[in-house]
């Protein structure tokens, strides 16, 4: 708990930091980012760290991790989100989709070797992953401007309000080793930026300006997560496009 609250207590100045930050943007702003100039400073910081470190590292990672095998540390991570996404599929009234996360997790751990393998996918249990900013969302919570957390990544105001929460549903959190915790954030970190390494590249080729074409298509595709693909107003999302391989070690 000690942990939780000296996060929640640097969450509140980043808040804080942000509001100075948005007053001295100019009326032009974009009104989804009002934070722009705080944003790409956090953004340029991100970039560097992932093309010294962790984009060098995740390349590494490939070439002597058999493909088996970072499928199935995929695998792995993803089974250990089923319960908070159960819980957040309760709390937003989705019962089918709760009762998939209870289903694939039970499946997937029993007969998947503690989620090594995914014989949920293969007999046709849909994953429905839930974080307890989408469940704001559902409740009616506004996203607030968009934002860059230094080495995260992406996130909005109110999705960065609910890391704490998030924090706590993290099975992670309650690994009682600090060397095996912190090992296992850094090979979730590490295997999921390999995962976008091919996306990653094809975003380096195409986009003329990579911050605004990653803000673009995150604020869409989570507008897409929060309300199932049926957004309330279509007209404000952003224009269609490849999910994005931004920088931050947000997984």
């Amino acid at each position: 708990m000690k942990k939780i609250a000296r996060y929640a207590a640097s969450m509140g100045a980043l808040m804080a930091l942000l509001v100075l930050s948005g007053c001295a943007t100019g009326p032009d702003a974009n009104p989804r980012d009002p934070l722009e100039p705080f944003n790409r400073g956090v953004y340029k910081f991100n970039d560097a760290v992932d093309t010294a470190v962790v984009k060098p590292v995740a390349t590494a990672y490939t070439k002597v991790t058999p493909q088996l095998v970072r499928t199935g540390v995929t695998n792995f991570f993803s089974n250990l989100s089923e319960p908070w996404s159960f819980i957040n599929n309760v709390l937003q009234g989705k019962g089918q989709a709760a009762g998939d996360n209870f289903g694939r997790f039970v499946l997937n751990t029993v007969f998947g070797v503690f989620g090594l393998a995914d014989p949920a996918s293969d007999i046709g249990i849909e994953r429905h992953r839930e974080d307890f900013g989408q469940t704001l969302g559902r409740w009616g919570v506004p996203s607030g401007p968009y934002l860059v957390l230094p080495l995260l990544g992406p996130s909005t105001v109110r999705d960065t309000a609910a890391l704490p929460v998030d924090y706590t549903g993290n099975p992670l959190t309650y690994v009682e080793d600090d060397g095996a915790r912190i090992g296992l954030y850094v090979l979730r970190a590490v295997n999921a930026r390999a995962n976008l390494l091919r996306a990653g590249n094809v975003l380096d080729e195409a986009a003329l300006d990579k911050y605004s074409f990653n803000r673009d298509v995150y604020l869409q595709v989570r507008r897409n997560e929060v309300y199932d693909g049926n957004a309330p107003d279509p007209d404000a999302a952003a224009p269609a496009g490849p999910a994005p391989a931004a920088p931050g070690l947000k997984p």
